[in-house]
């Protein structure tokens, strides 16, 4: 299928620019706010997250001036990306594929969140990065939602072969989609890199920038319940942390079944609001 029939929706463009204005030091509070504010129903919901049990702010926020004082711009960022991907998939929620598709995106932000610290990386970034890394799934469910839909459930196999099957009822893969989708929307290097390059087999010398964590980020979400599709085969968790400095695993110190509760709840966080 050519790319101009693809008909790829937009995304929210809330959501984009405040990806761009968050990057810029010199952005001002009342910048982001008026940003946020324009669009009254995303503004409702990036208001209730930031309320909500997985900010666990000491006291709650009563406008979007309050949340993004509290919160800052770089936190702010990711929680419009969350808010934005969920959006962006609107109706096409009501398939359970589609819902797995949003928990893997969002688990996998949330471990490569955790995981920031120990590679030297910032955790809003990481988190961000986490959050985009399948926008490009995104883009091809709103397009063919009950189509690709099916493909998800029935497809077996490590996440990496999906990307033929993609093509074949497609013409263009995820990672392929990602890239059209972010490319005009002026954000750094390794941001886009984790977009369409997060399939690539680790780099022998390790974890040491924000695409090899959200490659191992990615992996682990899946291995630890919250794959892609149904069909994932994912290497064991603990040989996915093998892949990281020996100091990640004190960021989960009670195992990884802990870790595993730890996600589950952050993500019926949102998804309860």
């Amino acid at each position: 299928m050519p790319w101009a029939n693809l008909r790829l929706p937009p995304f929210p463009q809330v959501a984009v620019r405040i990806l761009q204005l968050a990057r810029n030091e010199n952005v001002q509070l009342h910048q982001l706010c008026d940003l946020v504010s324009s669009d009254p129903a995303f503004a409702s919901e990036l208001l209730t997250v930031a309320n909500s049990v997985l900010y666990a702010p000491r006291y709650p926020s009563a406008s979007i001036v309050q949340a993004v004082a509290v919160l800052g711009a770089n936190t702010l960022q990711g929680m419009c990306v969350a808010v934005g991907v969920r959006a962006y998939l609107g109706k096409t929620m009501s398939y359970p594929a589609m819902r797995a598709l949003w928990r893997h995106s969002l688990a996998s932000a949330l471990v490569a969140q955790r995981l920031a610290r120990v590679c030297l990386i910032d955790k809003d970034t990481a988190f961000t990065a986490g959050i985009l890394h399948d926008v490009g799934r995104m883009g091809l469910a709103v397009i063919q939602p009950a189509p690709y839909a099916a493909l998800l459930d029935r497809h077996r196999g490590a996440a990496p072969t999906l990307l033929d099957a993609e093509r074949a009822l497609f013409g263009w893969d995820h990672c392929q989609t990602g890239r059209r989708l972010v490319e005009g929307w002026n954000l750094p290097e390794e941001i886009q890199s984790a977009v369409f390059q997060h399939h690539q087999p680790p780099s022998p010398d390790g974890v040491c920038n924000l695409l090899e964590l959200v490659k191992v980020s990615c992996e682990l979400a899946s291995a630890l319940g919250f794959a892609a599709f149904s069909g994932c085969e994912t290497p064991p968790p603990d040989g996915l942390l093998a892949r990281l400095p020996s100091s990640a695993h004190s960021l989960v110190p009670n195992g990884l079944a802990a870790f595993a509760k730890d996600l589950a709840d952050s993500i019926h966080a949102i998804e309860a609001i």
